[in-house]
């Protein structure tokens, strides 16, 4: 499932991108948003051991446009022009931090890392495409890289209102926490996950917002 629906998924980002002009901030995003979604449904459904059959489908897919390069569809969709001369790079090292993430939320704190999923998939889906568009206070992050990476005020601000979003969602349906309990806690989240995400180098913060999220859903619902 997971290499089918990241090779449907990403045969619509590069059909935007390469045909209609898309912008890699968006289309990256898209194929972002799409994947941690989808797993984040089939933890609630059949819990860490679907989710980790299905990623090897989408490490799967994501290595073979890496592999593929420069031009393909299933690689331009990924890589941000900005990043060159690493473009892979910064394929190869969110997709490790994504797998790292998972690991360590499920291990850390067991079925809370559904709410880290989400966040991190909403989060960080509109974080970027936010900021390229309406972003006007930008400041410097570290990155691993020579590359200049800068995010924006408004492009955080994103990211903190779609975890919020996303985390009282993923405790509603994973966990049956009433909705307005859901909400308060998800605020809280959301903070957390602005902040985390500020504050991580470039490339990394699919671990750490995923990781601090999870963590910070346990802590208040225990």
């Amino acid at each position: 499932m997971g290499a089918l629906l990241s090779f449907v998924v990403g045969q619509l980002c590069a059909r935007l991108k390469l045909r209609r002009g898309v912008r890699t901030n968006y289309t990256r995003k898209i194929f972002h948003f799409a994947i941690f979604s989808v797993a984040t449904g089939l933890h609630i459904a059949g819990g860490w051991p679907w989710v980790n059959a299905y990623a090897l489908g989408v490490v799967a897919v994501i290595l073979f446009g890496v592999w593929r390069g420069d031009g393909h569809a299933l690689y331009e969709p990924l890589a941000r022009e900005r990043d060159a001369p690493h473009r892979t790079f910064y394929i190869f090292v969110p997709l490790i931090t994504t797998a790292l993430g998972g690991l360590v939320s499920n291990a850390v704190a067991g079925d809370f890392a559904l709410v880290g999923y989400l966040v991190t998939g909403w989060g960080d889906a509109v974080g970027e495409p936010v900021g390229a568009r309406w972003g006007r206070h930008p400041y410097r992050v570290l990155t691993l890289r020579r590359v200049a990476c800068t995010r924006t005020l408004e492009g955080s601000a994103a990211v903190g209102i779609a975890a919020w979003l996303a985390a009282s969602l993923a405790l509603v349906l994973g966990f049956d926490v009433p909705l307005a309990t859901a909400c308060l806690h998800g605020l809280a989240i959301g903070l957390i996950t602005l902040a985390v995400e500020a504050a991580s180098p470039h490339g990394s913060d699919n671990f750490t917002t995923m990781v601090a999220a999870a963590l910070a859903a346990m802590w208040m619902t225990a």
